[in-house]
């Protein structure tokens, strides 16, 4: 795995085959907590989303490459919790 110290916001987040999967907010634990203007259409507008830093595959300059593809990279992000305290 890369050094995920090295992740930083803004950076792209794309998937093994080049295809953009998002943008990093910050990383949270063993979380990349992913912006909300990358957080879809319907009911995933609008909350962050997050992908495991174990799908990080290596970090090229300001873009975050994953060990999947873009498309099978977004059905592992978990959904913000979208209840409000």
């Amino acid at each position: 795995m890369s050094n995920i110290g090295s992740i930083r916001e803004h950076m792209e987040v794309i998937g093994a085959d080049g295809v953009h999967v998002g943008t990093v907010d910050r990383v949270e634990g063993d979380r990349i907590k992913l912006t909300k203007k990358d957080s879809g259409e319907g009911s995933h507008e609008g909350h962050h989303h997050y992908i495991s830093t174990g799908l990080v595959a290596d970090i090229e300059g300001d873009k975050v490459r994953l060990s999947a593809n873009g498309d099978v990279a977004v059905t592992f992000e978990e959904e913000e919790n979208s209840k409000t305290v």
